[in-house]
């Protein structure tokens, strides 16, 4: 199975990072920070060096975030409800962006700072991400509102560019193949609770390891005392002896 977390995170990271959008929102903090000086910074580096420091800054915790929140999010979806997960996502969040700046530090000023500034330096850190993240998620609401309120809560695991209508869900080992029209994914949880949180789009299991989108069925043929299903997207699924009967009712195959 080549989706893998770390690779779904990485392609998630460079569609972020591919939208002008981002680009420009990242630019534009770092010009913020750069004109106040945040941090000390006006004491330290002069005008041009400061700009450089704070986009390599903003565009280094942006991009450990993102890494590390959707890390999280494939390892622990299903195993935590989402007070669990938000909280461990800002502590990874804020061990990997401490670590991010404190290395940038180290090469640009050559030093790290004392044991006793630690926490300090964890909170000034912490403010740079929550900006950061603040700013950049004010900026996407809209386009995480192009799904309508009765879209599946399944869809907002998977990145937005693969948020479409849903296709199918296909267990495979411990994970979840979610198939849209705009793409797939793989999500680490059971497909039971894939299949509730499908709701409220009309669909069927028809296989302890598949479930269809009745909308998304483009042809359905009899093999034996079985069924295939040929998917308006992705490859063909079976259908076990036993949910004949559903498919027949949902009209998908004669009775």
């Amino acid at each position: 199975m080549n989706d893998r977390p770390l690779p779904s995170a990485l392609r998630e990271l460079r569609a972020d990072l591919g939208r002008p959008a981002t680009l420009a929102l990242l630019a534009g903090i770092a010009a913020v920070l750069t004109l106040v000086g945040a941090f000390g910074t006006d004491a330290t580096l002069r005008p041009v060096p400061r700009l450089g420091y704070w986009l390599v800054v903003v565009a280094a915790t942006f991009s450990a975030g993102v890494l590390s929140h959707g890390l999280v999010q494939r390892h622990l979806s299903g195993r935590l409800g989402a007070a669990g997960l938000a909280g461990v996502g800002a502590l990874a969040t804020a061990g990997t962006v401490s670590g991010v700046v404190l290395a940038l530090n180290a090469a640009i000023f050559g030093h790290l700072p004392r044991a006793d500034a630690a926490p300090g330096f964890v909170l000034t850190v912490g403010g740079i991400a929550v900006i950061v993240s603040l700013v950049v998620s004010v900026a996407y609401h809209d386009a995480g509102a192009q799904q309508s309120p009765r879209d599946p809560p399944l869809l907002e695991r998977l990145p937005l560019d693969r948020r479409g209508a849903l296709v199918s869900l296909s267990v495979e080992d411990h994970y979840v193949r979610v198939r849209t029209l705009k793409g797939e994914d793989m999500l680490l949880m059971r497909l039971g609770d894939a299949i509730r949180e499908a709701a409220p789009v009309n669909g069927l299991q028809v296989h302890r390891s598949h479930w269809v989108a009745l909308d998304q069925v483009a042809a359905a043929r009899r093999t034996g005392d079985r069924a295939i299903l040929t998917m308006r997207q992705g490859p063909e699924i079976p259908v076990s002896r036993s949910n004949l009967r559903a498919l027949k009712e949902a009209g998908l195959l004669p009775r």
